[in-house]
C-alpha cells in the first residue's frame, strides 16, 4: 500500500506488517535552534530505508544506526545530539542546538495494535495524543476531550512530567468562497502554511482548472458547499466574492459551525451592510462578532498577493496567538 510521504506512522505500520520491520524516531525535546520541532518523526525500515526527518539531515545517519540496533534487540532508545553551528547553517539555521530523540521499534517497544489504533485515528481525522512514559515505557492513546486540551489547541507536543505527549491533530483546512484574484495566491500560501484548501464558487469560469491548477474546486451553491465541507475547530472560512448572493449563504453556514476563523472581504461600509443582512436573518451579535472584516491584518496591502499575505497572517494569528475578539 502506498502511503503519503508525510504519514510517518502509517508508513511505519505498513513496513512492519510487510515483514521489513520499522522503527519510529521522534524528536521529544529541543534546546537552542534545533533544525526540526518537537514531534517531528523519521521512520527507518529494517532494510535501512527512511522517510521523514528529525534534523533536516544533521543526525539522521546516527539515528538510522541506532534504529537498526533497536530493531535487533527490540528495545527503545533515548538519544541526544548536539547540532553544531556549521551543521545548523547547512540546513538553513543561524546557529546550532541540541535535540533529544526517542527511537521505538514497532512490534516490541511500540505494540502493533497501539500503532494501528493511532493510524486509524489519523485516517479518520480524529485528534489523538500518543503518550509514552520514558521511565516505565507505558504507552497509551488519549482522545481529544480526555486530557491535554491546551496541547491539542496549540498543536504542541512535549513533556508532562515523565510522559512525552505527541499530538496528532487532523489537518488544518480552509474553505475559500469566491474564486477572485486574491484566492489564487491565498491557495498557494494556505498550502505552504499546512492547510488543505478548497475553492468554492458556482461560477465555473472563475473556479476553473486553468486559474487553479491542481486545486480542489467546488461549483455547488456556497451554502451547500460549505455544509458539505463541514467546518470544524481546525477550519478557516474566507469569503472573497464581493457578491452577497455567494458570500452570505457561506457565512451563515460558517457561523453555524465551530470553525476557528471567518474572514470576509469588503470595506467597513460593505461589512456594515453585511451585518445588517445577517442580523435580519436572525443571527445574533455574539455570532456576528466572530467575523473578521475587513478581512486580513491592516498592513497597507494593495495587490492581491499582499492582501493574501494579510489574510494568511490574520488566520495564523487567530489560530496561534492570544485569543481576542474578531476585528
Amino acid at each position: 500500500m502506498t502511503q503519503h510521504p508525510d504519514d510517518i506512522p502509517a508508513i511505519a505500520l505498513d513496513w512492519h506488517r510487510s515483514g521489513t520491520g520499522a522503527a519510529l524516531a521522534t524528536v521529544i525535546e529541543t534546546w537552542g535552534s534545533a533544525p526540526r520541532p518537537v514531534g517531528s518523526q523519521l521512520v527507518i525500515s529494517g532494510a535501512g530505508d527512511i522517510m521523514g526527518s528529525v534534523s533536516g539531515g544533521c543526525v539522521e545517519g546516527a539515528v538510522v544506526v541506532e534504529a537498526i540496533d533497536a530493531l535487533e534487540d527490540g528495545k527503545p532508545r533515548l538519544l541526544e545530539f548536539g547540532v553544531s553551528d556549521d551543521e545548523a547553517f547547512a540546513v538553513g539555521l543561524a546557529c546550532g542546538g541540541t535535540i533529544r530523540i526517542l527511537v521505538e521499534p514497532v512490534g516490541n517497544a511500540l505494540p502493533e495494535p497501539l500503532l494501528a489504533d493511532l493510524v486509524a485515528a489519523r485516517n479518520a481525522c480524529n485528534a489523538v495524543a500518543y503518550v509514552v512514559n520514558v521511565e516505565s515505557w507505558a504507552r497509551r492513546l488519549v482522545a481529544l476531550g480526555e486530557g491535554f486540551d491546551d496541547r491539542f489547541a496549540s498543536d504542541k507536543s512535549g513533556f508532562d512530567g515523565d510522559d512525552f505527549v505527541a499530538i496528532h491533530n487532523p489537518p488544518l483546512r480552509m474553505a475559500i468562497v469566491g474564486a477572485a484574484h486574491i484566492a489564487q495566491p491565498l491557495v498557494t500560501m494556505a498550502r505552504l502554511a499546512g492547510f488543505d484548501p478548497v475553492v468554492i464558487d458556482p461560477r465555473e469560469a472563475f473556479a476553473s482548472d486553468a486559474r487553479f491548477p491542481g486545486e480542489t474546486l467546488v461549483h455547488d451553491w456556497p451554502d451547500q458547499a460549505v455544509a458539505a465541507f463541514a467546518p470544524d475547530h481546525r477550519s478557516a472560512v474566507v469569503t472573497l466574492s464581493h457578491d452577497p448572493k455567494i458570500d452570505d449563504p457561506a457565512i451563515e453556514q460558517a457561523l453555524a459551525s465551530d470553525c476557528f476563523y471567518i474572514g470576509c472581504l469588503g470595506s467597513t461600509r460593505t461589512h456594515a451592510k453585511r451585518l445588517a443582512r445577517l442580523a435580519e436573518a436572525g443571527i445574533g451579535e455574539d455570532q456576528l462578532a466572530r467575523i473578521h472584516a475587513p478581512v486580513g491584518l491592516d498592513i497597507g496591502a494593495k495587490s492581491p498577493a499582499e492582501i493574501a499575505v494579510s489574510i494568511m497572517a490574520q488566520i495564523v494569528l487567530t489560530l496561534r496567538g492570544p485569543k481576542r475578539p474578531a476585528s
